[in-house]
């Protein structure tokens, strides 16, 4: 597994590079987001999928994440009309995760077809930012909480001990305060809160 220690607020471009080519080559990686750490992937990448559905022993009804740089991308893995793009824009970059329903395409890459919404996310973690610009594609993410804890992990020495013959990727920017992202279902008529985590979107239910 490769350690890659990035400062927290001006990431350094070369490890930038080098997170975002085990990225490309389809490997699992972990890295922080603006809530906490978390499982990083490319989308299409079936073996960095099956180790992180085995590392977390998730089934097939887990909701999965893309995070995006911005909303520029949206249309190409979710349907949204003006009115939800108008509260997405008006709400992103935070820690909030939209569920949505998924394009076409969406089912076929995570190797899942039933799969009918996806999680999108427009972080404002620097890092995760620098990552995406890397890619120039969404990420697709997953919280770091392990089957047996019910906490997520912070700590990115204690991240590598227990997970480092499982990843192929590590980026440490140091001890990260934990919180969870507010999950919002925007899939029926009105949005829904499914989690309320570190962002408040009562403004959102209006």
């Amino acid at each position: 597994m490769q350690v890659f220690y990035i400062h927290p607020d001006n990431p350094q471009p070369r490890l930038i590079a080098q997170a975002a080519d085990l990225l490309r080559k389809d490997q699992l990686i972990i890295y922080p987001t603006d809530t906490s750490y978390a499982f990083g992937c490319r989308l299409g990448a079936k073996e960095a999928l099956d180790k992180l559905k085995q590392i977390r022993a998730l089934d097939d009804k887990h909701q999965f994440t893309l995070l995006c740089r911005d909303l520029s991308e949206i249309a190409t893995y979710a349907t949204v009309d003006n009115a939800q793009y108008k509260q997405l824009k008006a709400h992103t970059p935070a820690p909030i995760t939209f569920i949505l329903n998924a394009t076409k395409d969406v089912p076929k890459k995570l190797a899942h077809p039933k799969k009918k919404t996806i999680g999108i996310r427009v972080p404002s973690n620097p890092i995760a930012q620098a990552l995406l610009e890397a890619m120039d594609e969404p990420i697709l993410t997953s919280s770091l909480i392990l089957p047996e804890r019910d906490d997520i992990l912070d700590d990115p020495f204690e991240i590598e001990e227990l997970l480092s013959n499982q990843i192929d990727g590590l980026i440490n920017a140091g001890i990260k305060t934990t919180k969870l992202t507010t999950i919002v279902d925007m899939t029926g008529g009105m949005p829904e809160i499914i989690r309320q985590g570190a962002a408040d979107v009562d403004s959102l239910l209006l």
